[in-house]
């Protein structure tokens, strides 16, 4: 448990120094003041956390602070941590034993988000679980996304379904399944196109190669995730509405968090959808992608131990 709360916080590093550098330390030790509050509040906004969490949090930290003005910067995390709990509640995706073989995900999001890399880490996941998973290459759309996935799975021996780019995403999907089925597979992960030549033109993709799979098993794609590059802050929110709309999401997956000072945007992103976050990319290697949980994350944001 403590490694994986390690990973945590230093996946999230850069949110962490950008709080403290605003806040002049105001975790390490310093006693909370009129002046530290205002720091905060600048910080907490930098940092992505929004208008209504941000203001929970100082209502709450005020509030501490008025019955007892000895109040510390370190109880000061301790209260905003909790508040994010409060906050996030419901958040974590618990993805259980599939009840049918295979049991899909489809992976989408915008290109640059993370979708095919992400997917390719999640197989290897599952896999070092002891989980039978096969891969299908759907994005054949971009050029690079199908060579990308091979030289993945070949990386990680993971199973996978492909053809050339420029070949009927749908058909893939659809000789994916049956494969899947075929070896007995727990789960076909399908990673999809982020981007065609409209948005529209998109969206029919994401429905074709859903009915596709439908023609297999009426409940197919049983997962449909969402990859949002967390680097994008609350923006993301907006892309997020955008496909729940369109494909009715189920679960939600935060990429590039060690990369970025905006790691709030993952709480926003809950409290406008409510849709469960599963995984969260803390970095670049293959386990790095790990389980949402609500306790790491609002401990970690807050430089807590």
């Amino acid at each position: 448990m403590f490694s994986l709360f390690k990973k945590f916080k230093d996946g999230l590093t850069k949110t962490v120094a950008a709080i403290a550098a605003k806040t002049h330390g105001l975790f390490g030790g310093r006693r909370i003041d009129a002046a530290s509050l205002d720091e905060l509040e600048e910080a907490l906004y930098t940092a992505d956390f929004g208008v209504e969490t941000t203001t929970e949090i100082l209502e709450e930290i005020k509030t501490a602070y008025r019955q007892d003005p000895s109040l510390q910067g370190r109880q000061a995390a301790e209260i905003g941590a909790a508040v994010l709990q409060r906050v996030l509640a419901g958040a974590e995706g618990t993805l259980a034993a599939p009840a049918a073989k295979p049991t899909v995900i489809a992976m989408i999001g915008v290109n640059g988000s993370g979708k095919t890399t992400t997917t390719a880490k999640l197989a290897h996941k599952m896999k070092g679980d002891g989980q039978t998973v096969i891969v299908a290459a759907c994005d054949t759309f971009r050029a690079a996304a199908v060579e990308q996935l091979k030289s993945w799975a070949t990386r990680l021996g993971i199973d996978l379904v492909a053809s050339h780019t420029g070949a009927d995403a749908a058909a893939v999907a659809f000789d994916a399944w049956q494969a899947a089925k075929s070896r007995g597979a727990d789960w076909l992960i399908v990673d999809t196109a982020g981007r065609l030549h409209t948005k529209s033109n998109l969206m029919d993709e994401l429905a074709k190669i859903r009915r596709v799979l439908q023609k297999n098993d009426a409940s197919a794609p049983q997962h449909r995730w969402l990859v949002v590059d967390g680097s994008l802050g609350s923006n993301s929110i907006e892309q997020a509405k955008v496909f729940h709309q369109s494909f009715g999401l189920t679960g939600l997956i935060v990429t590039k968090l060690d990369g970025t000072s905006r790691g709030g945007a993952i709480v926003g992103i809950y409290r406008q959808l409510k849709i469960p976050i599963y995984f969260i990319g803390l970095g670049e290697q293959p386990d790095d992608l790990q389980p949402f949980s609500i306790a790491n994350y609002s401990r970690a944001v807050f430089g807590l131990d």
